[in-house]
């Protein structure tokens, strides 16, 4: 999993509640146990039309949006199904970090298992950083997960905070099989010490 320490990119704003997994990833594109190639349908419906067109109207069809690495989002972002291909999508499309007012559990799970930095901020900040979001290409935000703070575009520094353990595994890039191998040297001795003891396992 890739390392997650500063990052700085565009914030899309959709101001949505209740964007559930569906949404973010149709079930008709989980046929597929990779991780990529899933961004070219993250949120197919609206942003696409039956023909296969781009809805214009939509954020991340925009040009200014189009790179974007953050997402401003409205309240239980991820509510659904516990499909772990939402956060694949995301990622594959190139969000980093999803900041919201609150989540749905597995995916905000989900999220961490996969390099991605869900943040939960109140609504009032929620609103705030909406705002400064809908400025299109200039809506450049710095995300320190060192320091745990967000750097808007207006150069204010806005306060979060991670589970000590999650903002851990992130910053070591960590997932749970790579906090399994961490204790390589302790299995592998206690996988020696079981076969020395009981040899006919």
């Amino acid at each position: 999993m890739e390392k997650f320490d500063t990052l700085t990119g565009v914030a899309a704003p959709m101001p949505m509640i209740n964007v559930d997994t569906d949404r973010i990833i149709p079930k008709q594109f989980l046929t597929t146990i990779k991780r990529t190639g899933l961004g070219r349908h993250a949120f197919h419906e609206m942003r696409y039309e039956d023909d296969g067109s781009e809805k214009p109207d939509f954020v991340l069809n925009k040009a200014a949006y189009r790179d974007a690495k953050i997402l401003i989002a409205g309240a239980n972002f991820g509510c659904g199904s516990s499909r772990e291909h939402a956060p694949w999508a995301l990622l594959d499309f190139g969000i980093r970090c999803v900041i919201a007012p609150s989540f749905a559990d597995i995916f905000f799970n989900n999220c961490f298992k996969n390099g991605i930095l869900p943040i939960t901020l109140p609504q009032e900040q929620i609103d705030s950083l909406m705002a400064e979001a809908d400025r299109g290409a200039n809506a450049v935000f710095t995300i320190d997960l060192e320091k745990e703070e967000i750097s808007t575009p207006d150069g204010r520094t806005v306060a979060f905070q991670i589970d000590p353990f999650r903002r851990h595994c992130l910053l070591e890039g960590l997932d749970d099989i790579g906090l399994t191998l961490e204790k390589g040297p302790a299995i592998d001795s206690f996988e020696a010490k079981r076969a020395q003891q009981h040899p006919w396992l």
